[in-house]
């Protein structure tokens, strides 16, 4: 499979639209990915619904809320559940957030950690706002009907 990257100026692999995000998931068994927002937008606004592919999205938030505090332990939680699925740094690993920028940080924090395939979803599960500054209508995984879930 060709990865399409949308940029790649970054000290990670590259930006990906979600649709090329959901192809990756699709087509490459060792493959994951990690939802970097918190439990109350996953709460709020949905997370990914992967189960069509067999597989299920990882959450380890990047900030807490509500005072947006880093989470210092961010890289270490996340290796440890990556290295019980995983042997290897090669896997692919795409990373969502609310519009792309926190899952662009954690992309290239864990490719500093020499993960090798740190896909950032450009966008993110929300997209970008558009005039009226409502988001999920210019694009995102939302705007691009990929399965999701709000409870």
């Amino acid at each position: 499979m060709q990865i399409d990257i949308i940029n790649t100026s970054s000290s990670y692999a590259g930006d990906v639209d979600p649709k090329t995000a959901w192809s990756i998931l699709e087509n490459y068994n060792q493959s994951l990915l990690v939802d970097v927002r918190t439990k109350a937008e996953l709460s709020y606004v949905g997370y990914p619904d992967l189960s069509s592919l067999k597989k299920s999205y990882i959450n380890v938030e990047q900030q807490f809320f509500p005072d947006g505090n880093l989470n210092e332990n961010f890289v270490k939680e996340l290796e440890g559940i990556i290295k019980e699925q995983y042997s290897t740094k090669d896997c692919y690993i795409t990373f969502l957030c609310r519009s792309g920028a926190r899952s662009a940080r954690a992309a290239a924090m864990m490719a500093e950690q020499g993960w090798i395939n740190c896909y950032n979803i450009a966008y993110g599960f929300e997209g970008d706002p558009d005039e009226f500054h409502h988001r999920a209508k210019v694009n995102g995984w939302k705007y691009e009907g990929l399965p999701w879930i709000q409870q």
